[in-house]
């Protein structure tokens, strides 16, 4: 089998789980971030803080993703 065939089919596949995964991390996160602000009110500063650090991780792991992804469209 050709490598520009397999890098095809798979490049798109990766690309939509990465997609699937990163949604269903942020969900979970921001889920968190909502259930512990119900809970304690007067910590939502700190909280939200550390909700958006962690959303602006997982968003960086997806372009890098994205990123390897279009080098990786470079090379079929």
């Amino acid at each position: 089998m050709n490598v520009q065939i397999v890098l095809g089919f798979t490049l798109p596949l990766g690309l939509a789980i990465t997609a699937f995964g990163s949604a269903i991390a942020l969900g979970k996160a921001v889920a968190a971030a909502m259930d512990a602000t119900s809970r304690q009110p007067e910590a939502s500063g700190k909280i939200l803080v550390n909700m958006m650090a962690g959303c602006a991780l997982i968003e960086a792991l997806t372009l890098y993703a994205l990123v390897f992804g279009f080098v990786l469209m470079g090379k079929i």
